[in-house]
């Protein structure tokens, strides 16, 4: 058991007699005294395949699931599907595009830390590693003089994912990004 407030993305959950898988979550603290700060929670239904949407306060107890997490690489895409090979024994996972959607924009050919996660033997999602390291494909010219400060502009990456980088980056440059909060964390090495 643990509480909703430790509940955290990719982790698998059973709630109403369902293995549901955490998608998503916003936390939303009302301004009101006394009022318990809220969880509201998307789960993809393991069985279903049918999106889940439920609130909880940050004191309701769930039900955690383990999770099996195998190391992965990107292999191929075929239609709307996208193939992963596991690490060790090269047997492929099958995801549709549309179930990896927000994944998708930080998975390149040379990831690093790729993972599968698996539940009661049914491949449920991918897990990235905390940060990446990607190429910027176009943004704004540097600007000459500009400080490490404030001031940002958008940067474009080839997978589709639009972020917002310092004003002294340029196109071309290899930089490193944040993937749970989608931002710029500094130049790669």
């Amino acid at each position: 058991m643990a509480k909703a407030s430790d509940i955290k993305r990719n982790m698998a959950v059973e709630h109403n007699g369902k293995l549901l898988v955490v998608k998503n979550i916003e936390v939303s603290s009302p301004s009101a005294r006394g009022a318990a700060t809220l969880y509201k929670m998307r789960f993809t239904d393991v069985q279903a395949g049918s999106k889940v949407e439920q609130t909880f306060k940050g004191d309701d107890q769930l039900t955690l699931v383990d999770l099996t997490k195998r190391a992965a690489t990107y292999s191929y895409e075929e239609g709307d599907s996208i193939i992963f090979m596991d690490s060790e024994d090269y047997s492929q996972y099958t995801f549709n595009r549309e179930d990896i959607e927000d994944d998708l924009l930080f998975i390149t050919d040379d990831i690093q830390d790729l993972k599968v996660v698996i539940a009661d033997e049914k491949v449920v999602g991918l897990e990235l590693p905390q940060s990446v390291e990607m190429i910027i494909q176009q943004t704004d010219p540097s600007i000459k003089g500009a400080s490490a400060t404030a001031r940002t502009k958008p940067a474009e990456f080839a997978t589709g994912l639009t972020i917002q980088v310092p004003e002294y980056i340029s196109t071309g440059e290899k930089v490193k990004i944040n993937v749970e909060e989608k931002k710029f964390m500094s130049r790669a090495d």
